[in-house]
């Protein structure tokens, strides 16, 4: 039995793993069939050093090859279901409403993987800066982290509630 660490689980619902899974069974075959069929009929096409059909399909199927490793990557860290909640503590699959310091704006969003597209609210992943900095935190603390300038940023959790759908 091998263990997972919690910080590698990527909670994902049935809905979203069963949509990663039917493009993964793609790519990794029809996919795969098709990028191969393209490649071949350029190279039928002639000198490959100047052929922009062969290079465009090489490249498409670095693309899709590399889009297979992070759809294998993802599925075999993933746990379908809900991950656990605690209301008015910030983990993945709250709602969160954070104030940042200095402005008087508050920003809700979902704290999820990013493949949880088509939440009706923006996604957060539990994985980035701020996601990173408020995961654990409960209503009322305050979190620091870094951005990409190098300054720090602070918010307060202002609400922290599970995420009800759309």
């Amino acid at each position: 039995m091998t263990e997972t660490r919690a910080d590698n689980v990527t909670w994902l619902t049935q809905e979203a793993y069963d949509r990663l899974k039917a493009e993964l069974d793609h790519l990794s075959g029809p996919g795969r069939i098709e990028i191969a069929a393209k490649i071949e009929a350029a190279r039928e096409e002639g000198d490959l050093r100047e052929n922009g059909g062969y290079h465009a399909a090489k490249e498409e199927q670095g693309k899709i090859e590399g889009r297979i490793l992070q759809l294998q990557s993802i599925l075999e860290n993933a746990r379908v279901g809900e991950a656990p909640r605690t209301e008015g503590v910030v983990g993945p699959g709250m709602t969160v409403t954070v104030a940042f310091e200095g402005d008087d704006e508050e920003v809700t969003f979902l704290l999820a993987s990013r493949e949880e597209s088509g939440a009706p609210i923006d996604v957060y992943s539990p994985k980035s800066p701020l996601g990173a900095a408020i995961n654990g935190k409960k209503v009322g603390e305050k979190a620091s982290y870094s951005l990409p300038n190098g300054r720090s940023m602070s918010v307060e959790i202002i609400d922290a509630t599970p995420y009800g759908g759309a």
